[in-house]
């Protein structure tokens, strides 16, 4: 529903300026095509089925003609249909999108022609690149017209779709969208973390229908994929950092447990969105250590070092700070991890680190501020306490529970005699989230299972891509990011993934 409110004769004439730009704007996208993306032609549709997951929200209707649209020939369509391709973008939800600098209330929600405009043309460019899989973030859920929008017009280009509102009526979500000739629908899970900032996150557990001649693998050859959308917490300030730590810890739990669950360790897994944080940050750090790698660091070559963090961008923040924070992570089944916990105890001790340095701390004054009064050279669980909370780490809503604070001390508490001494507390001063090392396995391998491997990785607007961001680009804060995946095999063992 559109909301009325009053403007000054100034705010009528920056509205009408506005008009003109998104007009101009229309005349810019239609002109400046992407390069380097395939469009993938629909073909007959196949039927989707969902298994214990509950109903798909919104499949195509019966009639599949309905959602159908032209043909291209055998050799074309047998050709692309040996890549799929992921698209994530936030897109920037009306409430939160501001008109003006100088009055912060005054939102682009509050003016239909504008957002219509502007999403008219976000579905315009996603329906003309027509990846595989489409995740976006701040989807206006608490407004019908612009979900049915995006429902209607995708579902005739032959996606299903899938929304998820935050909690506590936030007014904004996530939508994902998968084109039925490339995949058959398994499962469809949602993640409420209900938490700080109500975020949430979306799995869905999807088969391959590609031609199996794409990776020349056998017919029976597992052919599956879990694909997560989310959207994690703004860091608004340093404290936050084990919040948000916290929301990919869930993530990776429960992908953890459903793969445990229905016995899928051989099965690739797609991690979309907006993770508000950059290559330097905790998230990134506890990810790859996990076995997950930046699919469009992988197609340019860049590494995790701090001369490539900046290379590229993807957001343009409130603050006017521009950083690359939209990833798209893949992690193919014979990668090696670490157990869980393992990394998440390395990256919240960094947190706890980088909490004590701020206040010129180094490891003799930490361990002195962390046993505190105690007359013992060690530090004691109470003490232990008391230290995180002076650090803000816990409570306060957002902090580590008291069943994750009594991990991390166990995990610190080494030897397990009830107290951490000056050469434990090292181990955890100097821990980090290194990656995982592969083992020798020998020759013998049990199982074949098709991974992926990156072909090419594109952002848009083009000069994101050098670390720039351009003042005439305005149809979200943030970048498209897509990358263009194919189907290869790999060999698997169970040992190869920790913990499954």
């Amino acid at each position: 529903m559109v909301r009325g409110i009053s403007v000054n004769f100034l705010q009528i004439g920056a509205i009408v300026c506005l008009m003109a730009a998104f007009a101009f704007l229309a005349f810019v996208d239609e002109t400046e095509r992407p390069v380097g993306l395939k469009q993938v032609a629909v073909v007959e549709p196949a039927t989707a089925n969902s298994v214990g997951g509950g109903a798909i929200p919104r499949p195509p209707p019966g009639n599949d003609a309905a959602c159908t649209t032209t043909t291209a020939t055998a050799s074309s369509m047998a050709d692309e249909l040996c890549h799929i391709s992921c698209t994530t973008f936030n897109i920037l939800a009306p409430i939160y999108k501001r008109l003006d600098k100088q009055n912060q209330s005054l939102r682009e929600s509050d003016f239909r022609a504008f957002w219509l405009s502007r999403n008219q043309m976000i579905l315009e460019w996603l329906l003309m690149e027509r990846t595989s899989i489409i995740c976006l973030q701040e989807f206006w859920t608490g407004n019908e017209e612009l979900v049915h929008m995006y429902e209607d017009k995708l579902c005739d280009a032959g996606y299903f779709t899938f929304q998820l509102a935050r909690t506590n009526n936030r007014g904004d979500g996530l939508l994902m969208a998968v084109h039925k000739d490339y995949f058959r629908i398994l499962n469809y899970r949602e993640l409420l973390f209900n938490d700080f900032g109500d975020r949430v996150a979306q799995l869905l557990h999807v088969q391959l229908t590609i031609p199996s001649s794409c990776s020349n693998r056998k017919n029976d050859t597992r052919q599956e994929l879990l694909i997560v959308n989310t959207h994690l917490l703004f860091p608004h300030n340093s404290s936050l950092s084990i919040a948000r730590l916290h929301q990919v810890y869930k993530i990776l739990q429960y992908v953890e447990t459903y793969q445990r669950e229905n016995k899928l360790g051989g099965v690739p897994v797609v991690l979309s969105g907006d993770w508000n944080g950059s290559k330097r940050g905790r998230v990134y750090k506890f990810l790859r250590s996990q076995g997950f790698a930046s699919s469009y660091d992988i197609a340019h070559k860049y590494t995790d070092s701090d001369d490539d963090a900046h290379r590229w961008v993807s957001h343009r923040n409130h603050r006017g700070n521009i950083c690359g924070v939209d990833f798209i992570w893949l992690r193919n089944p014979n990668e090696p991890t670490k157990p869980l916990k393992t990394s998440w105890a390395e990256a919240a001790f960094g947190i706890i680190k980088c909490q004590l340095q701020k206040g010129s701390l180094n490891d003799s004054d930490a361990f002195a501020f962390l046993k505190a009064d105690n007359p013992g050279d060690f530090i004691t669980y109470s003490s232990f306490c008391e230290g995180l909370r002076q650090v803000h780490l816990i409570g306060l809503p957002y902090g580590l529970s008291y069943q994750e604070t009594k991990d991390l001390w166990n995990q610190a508490d080494i030897d397990g005699n009830g107290i951490i001494d000056y050469e434990e507390f090292k181990r955890i001063w100097n821990s980090s989230c290194r990656l995982a090392q592969r083992d020798e396995y020998g020759k013998e391998l049990a199982e074949e299972v098709v991974g992926f491997k990156v072909k090419d990785a594109v952002l848009f607007p083009r000069e994101v891509e050098r670390g720039m961001w351009p003042e005439n680009y305005s149809l979200s804060d943030h970048a498209r990011l897509t990358v263009i995946f194919s189907p290869v095999r790999m060999q698997f063992r169970t040992e190869e993934r920790v913990g499954l």
